[in-house]
């Protein structure tokens, strides 16, 4: 009798396993996401959005260089609650955020290992995001991870946002096409210095997609941390998308231990397209709480700075290095104590926070497209920038200097210099830095978007924290809402940024456009708009390049494209020559209380208000694409009751941003809230306002 009955609780154990499935939805039952075992013991999920399958059946589970972690599990246990909070954002577009999710947790227990596998999955409004833990027991505490197995089985053939999977780089221009006509090799940049693509078909996230039924998904991750970034292999006739990592140099993809959690990985989706440009909160929330006890010194910047030229052609970066081996001045440097002091004079006048220096440090002569790992040592200016004097003459100005630390990608070398480069940062009184990580990695053999690398740049991150500095990355991996632990990551580049304008073919008309919804889901974009003299010969006879906007969408651009750090990015002495445009610029807030989209097509247009911190100011930016676009705009955000002075900068009549980018026009009009405001928008134009409230 005991042998019968021991067999007949292994046969019903078998059949709960295999019957299991548990369905839980979000607060607003707008989602409902399944989750069962397959016949092989695999965990798997399904997603649906208003009834309607958005991802199928989909498997999950890690690989190790001992173990697969992704079938012949059974169930451990499981668990739903609900999560409901509230937190206020150091820097952000939103005063507070809320965090509302019903979350879903299942333990699993292979059977053959007795290893145990967690998934927890959320589900918010927004979609559903989920993570591995690996809990700490007897039989596991150190692991190689050589591949996570995480699968998006999409249900057909989307029309597609997407730029090449690129271990290296993210400043590639986004192309359109279905998914089925997903090929990297078709997207490689010549204007690319280093690219490193890991197959034909796969793509970088976050990766936005639009169903013919007009739903609009996005594919992203959050809370990366210890571990590499994700890109996403693309099966492009079946449609699933499985999680591609950056190889170490030892060719696995991290090393780990218990207990250990993973990023994040979302599935946003809407059939409103204003909605995707909100899936950002949700990378937030799935992010750590603040690290930093005093923010007080974290603060929104607006800037200027010596670069534009060396973009331009018209300044270098670098001295000249004799066959001897000494530095000699060439008469282009433009990190010069007399060019500084000009902008310095130029930001104080205009109420700027901050200048910006390249070049100002020795090691530029003799470093590009050198693998060097001793090339900048953070704290040595060149003959002709005078560290002290600067300092001197900015504080007494009332301005503050931003330090420029390009790094060469040599990471190790950085680490070895910190400490040196942030007391000088400190002794003259430098309150951020712009970080630089252009070319080939060293430790050699390791990629930007790897553990390896994503651990320096949070090495980085603590450090400035500890010693009370804010951090601007460029050429690091794209962010996932970890501002939200270390506020002081101010902004990132992490995309193809306004200066390939300067030395390519460019950014198309539809790219800023794109952006928000992609690139700017993870965190702040540090874009440097603001460019007023468009066609470039005009700066430089020899530069036939062109910025491909008008001039009212660079404005406009101040407010579509977030950032607490802005960039005036032009020459001062073309500034001057557009003073009543240029005030919009002055005039523009960094800091937000609250953010409204208005009307978005991801490619097309967007129009986006935002009302300034602990102020009744709000500002609006709209652009479109290569098309022309006229809008009604209901300004029902402005306060009731109150009347407003709205300044409007917009395309001129005769404006087009091939034959006449720069006309605008300037009028000022008294609005309320029960205004309906016409906007008129020429080829990849824009238009920006300022509301004021009229006591």
């Amino acid at each position: 009798m005991v042998k019968i009955f021991s067999q007949i609780l292994v046969f019903f154990i078998a059949t709960f396993q295999l019957a299991f499935s548990q369905s839980f939805y979000s607060p607003n039952k707008s989602f409902e996401c399944h989750f069962k075992l397959t016949e092989k013991g695999e965990p798997a999920y399904k997603l649906l959005y208003k009834n309607q399958e958005i991802l199928s059946w989909s498997t999950l589970g890690l690989k190790t260089k001992a173990h697969q972690l992704s079938q012949n599990f059974e169930i451990y246990s499981h668990s739903l609650t609900g999560i409901d909070d509230v937190w206020q954002p150091v820097l952000g577009e939103y005063k507070s955020i809320e965090n509302q999710a019903n979350e879903f947790t299942v333990a699993l227990l292979q059977k053959e290992t007795q290893l145990r596998l967690n998934i927890i999955f959320r589900l918010y409004d927004s979609g559903l995001a989920f993570r591995y833990e690996v809990p700490t027991q007897e039989k596991l505490h150190y692991f190689e991870l050589t591949d996570e197995l995480s699968s998006f089985q999409l249900t057909a053939d989307h029309h597609t946002f997407w730029i090449p999977a690129d271990f290296d780089s993210q400043e590639h221009v986004y192309n359109e096409t279905l998914m089925s006509k997903i090929d990297s090799k078709l997207a490689k940049d010549s204007n690319i210095g280093l690219q490193t693509f890991p197959n034909q078909n796969s793509v970088q996230s976050p990766l936005l997609m639009k169903s013919k039924d007009k739903i609009y998904m996005q594919i992203f991750e959050a809370a990366v941390d210890n571990y590499p970034v994700m890109h996403l292999a693309v099966d492009t006739s079946t449609f699933n998308l499985t999680s591609l990592l950056a190889t170490n140099a030892v060719g696995s993809k991290a090393f780990l231990r218990t207990a250990f959690k993973s990023p994040w990985r979302t599935i946003s989706a809407s059939d409103d397209a204003k909605d995707m440009y909100y899936a950002a909160k949700t990378i937030l929330n799935l992010n750590e709480p603040c690290e930093i006890k005093d923010t007080s010194w974290i603060k929104p910047m607006k800037y200027i700075g010596i670069w534009w030229e060396m973009h331009l052609g018209t300044a270098s970066w670098d001295y000249a290095l004799t066959q001897s081996g000494q530095l000699q001045p060439h008469g282009r440097h433009g990190a010069t104590t007399e060019n500084t002091k000009r902008y310095i004079d130029f930001a104080a006048k205009h109420g700027f926070d901050g200048v910006l220096v390249e070049g100002w440090n020795v090691g530029w002569e003799d470093w590009y497209g050198k693998w060097k790992e001793d090339v900048f040592d953070f704290v040595t200016p060149y003959p002709d920038f005078d560290l002290k004097a600067i300092h001197q003459y900015a504080k007494a100005k009332g301005v503050k200097m931003i330090m420029h630390h390009e790094t060469s990608a040599a990471a190790s070398n950085y680490e070895r210099w910190l400490d040196r480069a942030m007391n000088v940062m400190k002794h003259y009184d430098y309150p951020a830095v712009k970080t630089g990580y252009v070319g080939r990695i060293i430790p050699r053999g390791e990629y930007h978007d790897g553990q390896t690398m994503v651990n320096h740049f949070h090495h980085v991150l603590k450090r400035m924290a500890d010693n009370q500095l804010m951090v601007n990355s460029h050429e690091s991996s794209r962010p996932t809402g970890f501002q939200r632990t270390y506020p002081n990551f101010i902004a990132s580049e992490a995309a193809r940024g306004n200066e390939f304008n300067a030395w390519s073919s460019g950014n198309p008309p539809s790219h800023e456009t794109i952006l928000p919804f992609t690139r700017l889901v993870g965190g702040a974009m540090d874009y440097t708009p603001g460019i007023f003299e468009i066609e470039l010969e005009k700066a430089n006879p020899s530069n036939k390049n062109r910025i491909h906007t008008t001039l009212a969408k660079q404005l406009a651009l101040y407010v579509v494209l977030y950032s607490p750090l802005q960039m005036a990015a032009d020459l001062p002495q073309h500034y001057d020559k557009y003073l009543d445009a240029f005030q919009f610029i002055k005039d523009v807030a960094l800091d937000w209380d609250e953010t409204i989209v208005l009307e978005a097509e991801p490619g097309d247009y967007l129009t986006i208000a935002r009302k300034e911190k602990q102020s009744e100011k709000w500002f609006l930016g709209a652009i479109t694409d290569e098309n022309k676009r006229e809008a009604n705009i209901k300004l029902s955000f402005l306060q009731p009751n109150k009347k407003y002075q709205a300044i409007i900068y917009q395309d001129g009549q005769t404006a087009d941003y091939i034959n006449n980018p720069k006309a605008y026009e300037i009028k000022t009009i008294v609005v309320n809230n029960q205004t309906t405001l016409p906007l008129k928008l020429a080829r990849s134009g824009g238009v920006a306002i300022s509301f004021k409230v009229i006591d």
